[in-house]
């Protein structure tokens, strides 16, 4: 196209911008790719601060539990101490290795990748701020046809006293030294997580929600049931509990609480939400319509209403997950440049999304939860099963599994699948296939369990526990 550098200029190296960067250039598409943070950012969110680093250290924190059950299988293990030094030096190398795997796929896609803050001058144009080999500050201004921003979110901390002492998601991966008590401030899947993983590796967690139950938005069920078991498990969560200031004294750093008491810690997590990661783009200069928290307001395509700019991915603030922004990009893709070759064009479904949260134990769920259900279908059928799972009996573990179903009563659709237990984001991602292509309960009936299994519940969940 005459004027421009290229057809497509991506601001954001996360999940939904490299694949969005990737799919365009497989389509003979002129793309750059720009990442503020070079290839150190490459991956974005999920793979330097988010998925990936947390289901790593998910699975550290799961040793020292394994250890003490083999114990209960004659299995005779002498301490085990917890190198959290090499546990942070191993993740980082795998982070960088990750980071150079995403490098490569771009660049050999034909992507142009560079390296700086981007700013919005205009609806084509694009300033980038760069450091020169002498490292001092230059730019570099780029015109395309199309601008799509990809720029993500970052966590969110409310203003208070004593806010400069507290860390977020992107601190707490390298704390130094390992905080013995930390504090975690938050009730989401995200403070839920963090809570788990440092008590599975050996911090005394305290967890604070203002709300009446952690995980809102999930089924209530399930809710109250994983509050239960994180308890059990050792996390101290105290609900309709908040923080009013932080201060720093000799013996580490004291939270003040809503009702005046002092927790102390050696870290305080705050994990209280995140917000689109719009600050510097030059939006507002430009006209870029935003919604709340600066959520980029986007239409079915993933318009803006300046219509040669484009978002995807958390910075639109829709549904923040990976693979949601990945279906975003794919169907941007599609809409702008054509599909591949012989394939359907493509679309996101924000419906029927499966989640996992990597709690100790784990929540898996795909669907409505019964409260959303009873809003929109007339009559329910809710199956429910809770039980030590096998692995338990002689673990000597107390941890109970939940399975939980949502049916609605006219069509028998699988409308709602709720599961607590071990590996529960591997089992619902099969079962979410099922409910996707509109399986019944009489269809689930109808499907062999594999026994002994915790999945085998979910087909074997045969009198409702209540109806209507």
């Amino acid at each position: 196209m005459g004027g421009f550098d290229f057809d497509l200029f991506v601001i954001g190296g996360g999940s939904g911008g490299v694949r969005a960067a990737r799919m365009a250039a497989q389509r003979g598409v002129r793309v750059a790719l720009a990442e503020a943070q070079g290839l150190d950012g490459l991956g974005g969110t999920c793979v330097n601060v988010g998925c990936i680093p947390k289901k790593l250290y998910s699975y550290a924190a799961h040793y020292a539990e394994a250890f003490e059950e083999a114990r209960g299988y004659g299995w005779q293990i002498g301490a085990a101490a917890l190198d959290w030094a090499e546990l942070k030096r191993r993740r980082a190398a795998e982070i960088a290795r990750l980071n150079g795997v995403y490098d490569r796929l771009l660049r050999s896609s034909g992507v142009t990748v560079l390296s700086g803050w981007a700013r919005l001058r205009d609806a084509h144009t694009i300033e980038l701020a760069t450091l020169n080999a002498d490292g001092t500050p230059g730019h570099q201004t780029w015109r395309a046809e199309r601008i799509l921003i990809a720029t993500g979110g970052t966590p969110h901390v409310p203003h208070f006293h004593g806010r400069e002492h507290v860390i977020t998601s992107n601190e707490v991966f390298d704390l130094d030294p390992f905080p013995q008590r930390l504090v975690v401030v938050g009730g989401g899947y995200i403070a839920c997580e963090f809570a788990s993983i440092f008590n599975g590796l050996g911090a005394q967690v305290t967890q604070l929600y203002r709300g009446e139950q952690i995980l809102r938005g999930f089924d209530d069920e399930v809710r109250h049931f994983l509050a239960g078991e994180m308890r059990k498990k050792g996390v101290d969560l105290r609900l309709q509990t908040g923080v009013v200031a932080v201060h720093r004294e000799a013996d580490g750093l004291h939270a003040v609480l809503e009702d005046g008491n002092r927790l102390v810690a050696d870290a305080i997590l705050y994990a209280t939400g995140r917000v689109p990661n719009v600050q510097g783009l030059g939006l507002e200069a430009l006209g870029v319509a935003q919604g709340a928290q600066g959520a980029i307001v986007v239409d079915e395509h993933y318009r803006t209403n300046v219509p040669s700019v484009y978002a995807l991915g958390d910075v639109t603030a829709r549904v923040q997950l990976t693979p949601v922004a990945l279906a975003e990009a794919m169907a941007l893709v599609d809409h702008l440049y054509g599909p591949a070759p012989g394939a359907a064009p493509r679309s996101a479904h924000y419906d029927l999304i499966p989640t996992a949260v990597f709690t100790a134990p784990n929540v898996g769920t795909v669907g409505l939860t019964e409260a959303q259900a009873r809003e929109r279908y007339g009559r329910l059928r809710i199956y429910r099963s809770e039980f030590r799972a096998l692995r338990h009996t002689l673990s000597g573990s107390e941890e109970r599994t939940l399975v939980k179903l949502v049916v609605d009563d006219a069509s028998d659709r699988v409308v709602g699948l709720h599961l607590v237990g071990p590996d529960a984001g591997e089992i619902v991602q099969g079962f979410a296939v099922a409910l996707r292509c509109g399986a019944t309960k009489a269809q689930f009936d109808a499907t062999l369990g594999i026994h002994p299994t915790i999945a085998e519940e979910l087909v074997t969940l045969r009198e409702p526990v209540s109806r209507g």
